[in-house]
């Protein structure tokens, strides 16, 4: 297990370099860049002295030295802990994302919850009840979810949750309580607007959570080790907890990998359709702008809890099922 997880560490080191570098082109593949558009801004104003302030800038930032300088003095104070100066909101990268990380927090953490606690039990009675009136229902919702565009799903729950209830779901708190410091008032407030955006980003993270734990539970119920234990007389109950359950869990701990990462960035075009006050508007906005600290530092910060949500999910997996830690020597 030592030499397994050590495996693990070592491949995050080339994998992280390699993110970045690719994170890095991508940001300066569009011409120009965030100054390019404030200078336009300037000579269309007939401005000169933003001129002076944007060749500072350029000195400061080191925006007009080579590429491959710019990407090592990003890289090197990444590793510092420096993820830059956004321009366009002119303060530290790590200010712009904490102001709206805990109530992306909120979002996501709910989402994965209700994903959870809906997809289980469900992907456990179609698997063992297979074909039968229920599998056939649940299997069709599965597949509307699947189906079902989540900005639509979105713009129908803000409209009938307007006419059936009188509230507007925009945003994630009422319009009194913005910038304003945490009360239970404003708690209430965002319990009552939360229900919307994690039905809209779950349901098609439950779909598909179903129909995997199914099709994986369908394939351990057919096993002859299950044949043979039913025949010795257990409990079918028991049966299916003990043992194909344990086997089928593998998606959920898999999805750990996908997981750490959405709690940050949040789903983008829902946040958008629903004006939530999250990060992932933020990371859309500053792409759209290339305010290149802001957006490279921030999908860093995904790639790196991707990365580890990716080695805590092998670790999870490798003590839940002793054949991936063995590999090979553990089929002979």
């Amino acid at each position: 297990m030592i030499a397994f997880t050590v495996h693990r560490l070592i491949i995050m080191v080339p994998t992280l370099i390699g993110i970045s570098l690719i994170t890095f082109i991508i940001i300066q593949l569009p011409p120009g860049d965030f100054l390019s558009t404030m200078i336009a801004e300037c000579e269309a104003q007939g401005e000169s002295g933003c001129m002076e302030q944007i060749g500072i800038y350029r000195q400061e930032f080191g925006l007009d030295r080579p590429m491959w300088q710019q990407y090592v003095i990003w890289v090197a104070d990444l590793v510092q802990g420096d993820m830059g100066i956004s321009f366009e909101y002119n303060k530290p990268v790590a200010e712009v994302i904490g102001e709206s990380l805990w109530l992306t927090i909120i979002v996501s953490g709910a989402t994965i919850i209700f994903t959870w606690v809906v997809a289980f039990p469900i992907g456990v009675y179609s698997a063992t009840h297979q074909y039968s009136w229920g599998d056939h229902g649940l299997t069709f919702l599965g597949f509307l979810g699947l189906a079902t565009p989540n900005f639509l799903l979105a713009l129908v729950l803000l409209f009938l949750g307007n006419v059936w209830f009188g509230t507007s779901i925009g945003g994630l708190m009422d319009p009194m309580y913005i910038d304003q410091p945490w009360t239970w008032g404003k708690f209430l407030s965002i319990l009552e607007h939360l229900w919307i955006p994690v039905v809209v980003i779950g349901t098609s993270g439950t779909a598909g959570m179903i129909r995997r734990l199914r099709a994986n539970l369908l394939d351990e119920l057919h096993k002859q080790y299950v044949v043979t234990a039913k025949a010795k007389g257990l409990h079918p109950t028991r049966v299916l907890v003990r043992y194909p359950l344990r086997m089928a869990l593998n998606p959920f701990i898999a999805d750990i990998g996908n997981l750490l990462p959405q709690v940050i960035s949040g789903a983008v075009i829902v946040s958008v359709v629903l004006s939530l006050p999250t990060t992932g508007p933020i990371l859309l906005r500053a792409l759209q702008t290339q305010d290149m600290y802001l957006a490279g530092s921030f999908l860093m910060c995904l790639a790196l809890l991707t990365v580890l949500g990716v080695l805590v999910s092998d670790l999870l997996l490798a003590l839940l099922d002793p054949r991936i830690r063995l590999g090979a020597s553990g089929n002979r």
